[in-house]
């Protein structure tokens, strides 16, 4: 990616990559790969490279998919949407819950 600096310059950008989403699936299939290599004997860093991701993501992603198979990732995943919708609807009843006891009371 070309930039200019305020001098006119032109410099190049670091990174021109878009950001991928993986899911759970693929990310434990990554963390098992990435325990097959490093068993047999790679470094840290040719495995990052090797799974394209970055040391903060690995990491992320061992703590928080470690040791689960894909079915349970993919369940996690299925859980945490059905729990950020729930909240959703508390938050929009409680909101109109408020609104009423507010009119009931006549204070508009």
């Amino acid at each position: 990616m070309k930039v200019f600096s305020p001098g006119g310059k032109e410099t190049f950008s670091m990174s021109t990559k878009r950001r991928k989403r993986h899911s759970p699936e693929q990310i434990v299939r990554k963390l098992r790969d990435a325990d097959a290599m490093l068993n047999a004997g790679k470094d840290e860093a040719a495995v990052l490279q090797a799974l394209e991701v970055s040391e903060s993501t690995y990491v992320r992603w061992r703590s928080q998919y470690g040791g689960m198979k894909a079915e349970e990732a993919r369940r996690l995943k299925e859980l945490e949407i059905e729990n950020k919708k729930l909240k959703e609807v508390v938050a929009e009843l409680t909101l109109d819950n408020r609104m009423l006891k507010h009119l009931s009371e006549g204070n508009w």
